[in-house]
């Protein structure tokens, strides 16, 4: 199974059906496991062995969407969340305790940006934004001795800027930290950051792994590629008295990671993603490479179009070469920018709403990266908790219109748009 590419891997990955088994992944809808045995049980609890205990800390379902994830993004296991805001939250609590720090690119998502700025401060949690801009020792120096994490996108959102992975992943080696990496924009078929020098891959489920906007989920990957027992995380190298001792380094190795995960922070703060999620993003899965193709495809043609268009003032696409992470999309995207461009109409604030308000095709939602088109002005929606100075280190201006371009024939898209625009 190694040895597939990834388009079978999506296609195949996971679930291998034994002789009269289903063939497609059954959803295994239940919260609890028969047991022969009170010793298998006891076992099971001391993780001694694998097996289900509780749908809250794992579940079939899950565990073969889990290992299709792991597969496609080449890690050592991995682990379903509630939501990508959960996948997140975890990835970060499994190594970072209060009293302790992280140092992240500052243009990300909205609602990680607000995460960390300040549900973590109220964990006791500090977190410095730094320009990914920057050089090398300029980020160095937000650095300090309890600095637990470098965190960053592949693909900003909204901003679009195209993470430096060879710089990041230096800075983290350097400091003797995991570097953290969300590729929810670019998917494994399009960017694995493992390859790159990440360490933790975060996804949130909702958008591409989905794809038809039905489900939110998240997942966490492990790479296996980290070494717990250089004295910085002692979570992962002494005794956790939870279960009787056991030291997760010792027990699971490369696996430590995402074990600890599992069984220390899914079991007690129970963000568990529901097997009919699982199963339905799963579906979603098994077109990913198909879907992103067009996505790429779609986006880089209404970019070039919109370049061109006198009502727009500037376009914002990786894909397109006047982008300041043109070299480092070529570089780390060979196939496709994925399916999100942002743009401003002439005319600024008023005008991006009246283009919103007149397109027919494109939807406007709370939402990206689905096969269908649609639109949104993230300065007053999604990053609208930010400050004016926040939303700018997040690359939010006020013209800004954020555009998830969909799979349909990118004609009729163009159309909506330039009618739209002359509107």
């Amino acid at each position: 199974m190694q040895d597939w590419n990834i388009e079978t891997k999506a296609v195949q990955g996971g679930y291998s059906p034994k002789n009269s088994e289903p063939r497609i992944l059954p959803i295994y809808q239940s919260t609890t496991y028969k047991y022969d045995s009170a010793e298998h049980v006891a076992k099971l609890f001391d993780l001694e062995v694998e097996g289900h205990m509780y749908t809250r800390i794992s579940n079939p379902t899950l565990a073969a969407f889990e290992e299709k994830v792991a597969q496609l993004e080449g890690g050592v296991g991995a682990l379903s969340t509630s939501s990508g805001q959960a996948a997140t939250t975890l990835a970060i609590l499994n190594i970072c305790n209060s009293g302790e720090h992280i140092v992240t690119a500052s243009n990300l998502y909205g609602g990680t940006f607000s995460l960390l700025s300040t549900t973590f401060k109220k964990f006791g949690i500090e977190v410095t934004f730094v320009d990914p801009e920057s050089s090398v020792q300029d980020i160095k120096k937000h650095f300090r001795p309890n600095t637990k994490a470098l965190f960053g996108e592949t693909i900003g959102n909204p901003s679009l800027n195209i993470l430096d992975f060879e710089k990041f992943s230096s800075i983290a080696k350097d400091m003797g930290v995991p570097f953290i990496v969300d590729n929810t924009f670019a998917t494994p078929y399009l960017c694995k950051p493992l390859e790159h020098g990440a360490n933790i891959v975060i996804h949130s489920a909702t958008k591409y792994f989905d794809g038809h906007a039905t489900s939110v989920g998240g997942v966490i990957v492990d790479g296996g590629n980290f070494d717990w027992t250089n004295g910085k995380y002692p979570g992962f190298t002494e005794a956790d008295p939870s279960y009787h001792g056991i030291k997760y380094v010792e027990q699971f190795g490369k696996q430590a990671y995402i074990v600890k995960a599992r069984v220390q922070l899914l079991r007690d703060l129970g963000s568990t993603l529901s097997p009919f999620n699982a199963f339905l993003i799963n579906l979603g899965l098994e077109t990913l490479h198909l879907r992103m193709e067009r996505h790429s495809e779609n986006a880089l043609k209404l970019a070039q179009f919109l370049q061109k268009h006198p009502k727009v003032e500037w376009v914002n696409y990786p894909g397109i070469e006047s982008h300041s992470s043109y070299s480092l999309a070529k570089k780390y995207l060979p196939k496709g920018c994925s399916g999100v461009l942002t743009f401003g109409v002439k005319g600024g604030k008023e005008a991006g709403i009246k283009f919103i308000d007149n397109v027919n095709l494109a939807a406007l939602v709370v939402h990206v990266a689905d096969v269908r088109t649609s639109v949104i002005h993230p300065a007053s929606t999604t990053h609208r908790q930010l400050t004016k100075e926040e939303q700018l280190s997040s690359g939010v201006t006020e013209d800004l219109i954020r555009v998830s371009v969909g799979i349909e024939n990118i004609d009729d898209i163009i159309a909506d748009f330039d009618k739209a625009l002359n509107c």
